[in-house]
């Protein structure tokens, strides 16, 4: 870029698969009426697991979205990528016949890759010897493969890159695929991120960390903020957003849904799994997000946490948004989509980044479902009993992941 001065990011199409929906419409519709996608888990025999429940995607059929020979090469992490970025091309309106497709680029991030195609051809080798492993086994297990997968089926050749931060992971390929327009990279960019690893070893492994909730009752199993928050549950899905250079949007007529302003990362440097608990961290990147914004504390009008349902999550959480709002924390409205999916992991940043931009739309901030007493240290206005209307602006969304990774994006809502 010539001028040094950064351009202007909106957000033009938006595609989702997810444990209410596998389009946009049907997981916003369900998110309005405070569905739950939890239920017991269906992927596998979990008869001897402690954990019974998880929030699965329900009624996908890869081959009607994308074509049975090209679902085939593709884990569900990878199917879910490619379905929600082919509704977000169509719901953009574009037209790769009238791009550059080396100035149209893909940023999704999965946290895992697939723990199923491991799981699978590890059982081969115990059982029938190393030379029946799957040839295709890498590249379907490779976290990378979404980003991968979605460049191929659609013809994009520019910058084609992942984002692996654990539960942030979709949430920095945004605010990478932002960066990535503003100082001239790419006209469009494909970003979010995607996941599937509901599976013996996924939940086994979760569970060990002490990180997942044993409840069995699928309404009061994700519930951030609440006193008797016990962990998160393990959620799949995808969630996929076209980024795009305001002029370049402008002139080919593009439906502008919102702008993105503000991208804050840091890094704990305290813990592999606990986020630090002054909050310092998820702080610092909520003050950068305003900072690059130019927006105060007092203008942000909601802000679409993190909010697992684990114990340290939630309380640091807290903590760190009444340290980079101060005193307008008192009056912002916060809430957690994950009481109604799950943890998406990788995937989350993407779904979430949705819901904000939907929330904009339609000035309605979704209640956190089957939250009912809230912690003690838990203090802030969490949405909880109903959903809230209220005309919302300024929005931030914050991800955080194991290793202390922080990220915050700032949307707010387009105006010329």
């Amino acid at each position: 870029m010539d001028s040094g001065i950064k351009k202007r990011v909106v957000v033009t199409g938006l595609g989702a698969v997810t444990p209410i929906g596998n389009t946009v419409a049907e997981f916003w519709d369900s998110i309005k009426a405070g569905k739950v996608g939890i239920g017991e888990i269906t992927q596998f025999d979990a008869s001897d697991y402690k954990v019974k429940l998880a929030a699965e995607v329900k009624g996908f059929v890869a081959k009607d979205r994308m074509g049975f020979k090209a679902a085939k090469r593709m884990e569900p992490f990878a199917q879910y990528a490619v379905a929600a970025a082919k509704e977000a091309y169509e719901d953009a309106g574009l037209d790769m016949s009238k791009e550059d497709p080396y100035r149209v680029g893909v940023i999704v991030g999965s946290g895992i890759g697939s723990l199923r195609e491991t799981e699978t051809e590890y059982e081969k080798i115990q059982t029938k010897g190393p030379s029946r492993v799957n040839p295709l086994m890498v590249p379907l297990m490779i976290s990378n493969m979404a980003a991968g997968n979605i460049s191929i089926q659609l013809g994009l050749k520019g910058k084609c890159t992942n984002v692996v931060t654990a539960c942030a992971s979709g949430t920095h390929s945004i605010g990478d695929a932002c960066r990535a327009i503003q100082y001239g990279d790419a006209d469009v960019m494909f970003a979010g991120g995607a996941e599937s690893c509901i599976c013996p070893l996924g939940v086994a492994g979760f569970t060990s960390l002490t990180a997942l909730s044993t409840s069995q009752d699928p309404l009061r199993a994700s519930i951030p903020f609440d006193k008797d928050r016990d962990g998160f549950v393990l959620g799949e899905g995808a969630g996929v957003v076209v980024l795009e250079e305001l002029e370049h949007a402008r002139e080919r007529g593009a439906r502008i849904y919102a702008e993105l302003i503000g991208y804050g990362a840091t890094g704990d440097a305290y813990h592999i799994t606990s986020p630090a608990e002054d909050g310092s961290g998820a702080a610092k990147a909520m003050e950068l997000a305003m900072k690059e914004g130019q927006i105060d504390p007092s203008q942000v009008d909601y802000i679409n946490t993190h909010g697992t349902g684990t114990h340290h999550n939630d309380l640091f959480e807290t903590k760190a948004i009444k340290r980079a709002l101060g005193e307008a924390a008192a009056d912002v409205v916060v809430n957690s989509t994950k009481s109604m999916i799950g943890h998406l992991l990788g995937a989350a940043g993407g779904v979430e980044f949705i819901v904000c931009v939907k929330t904009i739309q339609d000035g309605l901030i979704h209640q956190t479902v089957g939250t009912k007493t809230l912690d003690e240290g838990c203090d802030l206005n969490y949405a909880v009993g109903a959903p809230i209307k209220k005309d919302v602006d300024y929005v931030l969304t914050n991800s955080l992941g194991f290793g202390g990774h922080n990220a915050t994006l700032l949307l707010k809502r387009y105006t010329d």
